[in-house]
């Protein structure tokens, strides 16, 4: 039983927006306010908690929202309290902010706040829970590399994305004889692009798990080639790499947590297929596309679940927890624990075998 009854609980949604985070906060506002408490929005995720940005949300705010993309509270993947930009005489220097965190917490008279994020949100509210505050969190990514839950909401709405992409793929390329290479998100890890490419029917998924063999990749597209299938494609997680290689980066960000910019490994690989094999190949970055547009059914069965058993752990004065999918229930893990480390694809997982037993090439001899 909680120590003291809660009245009053904020929400904020953190880092890179994604579907159902709509859906979320809808399904955190209705039973708290059935349940007779005040609900607080905290805009732009934790730049608003830093800021003092927020607003009173009621029913009429979180009505119709369920099927919206993106968050109506906004968001920003650069406002860690503890990492925050700051420029001083035209140089940016990081600085530590948390407390300001808090005050605004205490000024708003919150009992709790249900953050809604991904690895870097869960972070840092641990960081801010040993501080005092009480957080309960709930895992948002389409990259779906938090650990801990079986899945997280926004990443089946992702691979929706890249499945229908590489679809329409799948008829130019056949019309022209062309390798066709699909770059996609995921960071530094590859569910969007095993899971996109084997809904897609991919010839060759390139993850970062799994540094690749260029010659293995030239044989598989050569190949097929041979054996009159005039067109190939090529899904790419955008922090893959070659055996010999290092991830290709766009530039690097201080003002970010996470300073790396990742991008071009798509336009690169297509370039040493079409020079190795002489074979014509173009290249598409599907990019942000992944992260806009409405929720899948399932992610807004997902998020709505996620976000009712959320508001309740903290009507029970269950702090320092994240609501997590095991199996076909929701249950709840310690924080601490959903960050202890980073979810990525094994060769072992199944839909690394199935892939393979419908003749994927991941780029290795071996696999």
């Amino acid at each position: 039983m909680p120590s003291k009854k809660i009245k009053r609980v904020g929400i904020l949604t953190g880092g890179g927006d994604c579907p159902g985070l709509n859906a979320v906060i809808r399904g955190v506002t209705k039973p708290a306010l059935d349940n007779g408490l005040t609900v607080l929005g905290i805009l732009d995720g934790f730049e608003g908690l830093v800021e003092g940005k927020a607003m009173e949300l009621y029913n009429k705010d979180v009505s119709g929202i369920l099927a919206t993309g993106g968050t109506i509270l906004g968001s920003s993947n650069k406002g860690d309290p503890f990492h925050w930009p700051e420029e001083v005489d035209g140089k940016i220097k990081i600085i530590n902010r948390s407390k300001e965190a808090m005050r605004n917490y205490d000024a708003w008279n919150l009992d709790a706040i249900i953050a809604i994020g991904g690895d870097g949100t869960m972070h840092i509210s641990h960081q801010l829970s040993q501080m005092g505050m009480n957080v309960v969190g709930v895992p948002k990514t389409i990259d779906n590399d938090l650990d801990a839950t079986d899945l997280t909401f926004g990443h089946d709405s992702a691979v929706y994305v890249v499945a229908e992409a590489l679809d329409r793929l799948h008829t130019t390329a056949s019309s022209h004889h062309r390798v066709m290479v699909i770059e996609v998100m995921g960071r530094y890890a590859g569910w969007i692009a095993l899971n996109g490419g084997l809904a897609g029917g991919a010839d060759v998924i390139l993850i970062p798990e799994i540094p690749f063999d260029w010659e293995a990749i030239y044989d598989k597209v050569l190949m097929r080639n041979m054996m009159g299938k005039r067109f190939s494609i090529v899904c790419v997680a955008e922090g893959a790499k070659s055996k010999d290689g290092t991830m290709i980066m766009k530039g690097k960000d201080i003002k970010r947590t996470d300073p790396i910019q990742l991008g071009g490994i798509g336009e690169y690989v297509a370039k040493k297929i079409s020079e190795n094999t002489g074979l014509e190949t173009r290249y598409t970055v599907l990019g942000h596309l992944q992260r806009g547009g409405s929720p899948t059914p399932f992610d807004r069965i997902l998020s709505t679940k996620f976000g009712t058993q959320a508001i309740q752990l903290a009507i029970k004065g269950q702090f320092g927890k994240m609501v997590a999918l095991k199996g076909n229930e929701i249950k709840s893990v310690r924080i601490v624990d959903a960050i202890a480390k980073q979810k990525l694809v094994k060769k072992t997982d199944q839909g690394v075998l199935a892939a393979k037993a419908v003749g994927v090439c991941f780029g290795t001899k071996d696999l």
